[in-house]
């Protein structure tokens, strides 16, 4: 198997595990797993087979509705998919991603792939551990991801 090969099976494999980490069957003969990825992406199903079987990897348009349901970046994607060099997605340092931005509960639901069904459970316990930290909406520290209120 030469290069390209092999960047296809690393490929698979690492969409299999995020398929089994989601609850995808992709193990019992009829676990129906590929069928409903597909039905949940809104692309068609022979996409999903043709991958899985390392037969060809998918285009843009797919890739970004399997990473939007598998819960991972199109940036991660596309990197682990060998189409693209991290280098060539460099990514801002924090700092400079989250200078002026404030991100609100549903904002980063969508921004995390919180599907449809939980992402009104999801902002509603957001905004409760921000009420119950103390952080306020007008906070600027509540803003940035991962800083922790200071007190």
């Amino acid at each position: 198997m030469g290069e390209k090969g092999s960047e296809m099976e690393r490929f698979a494999s690492w969409v299999e595990d995020l398929m089994r980490r989601r609850g995808y069957d992709i193990d019992s003969p009829r676990g129906g797993g590929r069928s409903r990825l597909a039905e949940d992406a809104g692309v068609h199903r022979a996409a999903v087979t043709r991958l899985l079987q390392r037969q060809s990897l998918p285009d843009l348009e797919t890739m970004r509705a399997l990473a939007r349901v598998l819960g991972v970046g199109l940036r991660d994607m596309l990197i682990q998919s060998g189409r693209v060099e991290p280098e060539d997605l460099p990514l801002p340092d924090a700092e400079e991603r989250n200078k002026g931005k404030r991100v609100t509960p549903a904002q980063a639901a969508e921004l995390l792939g919180v599907p449809e069904t939980h992402r009104r459970q999801f902002v509603e316990m957001t905004e409760m551990i921000l009420a119950v930290s103390g952080a306020r909406p007008d906070d600027p520290r509540s803003a940035q991801w991962g800083a922790s209120a200071q007190r």
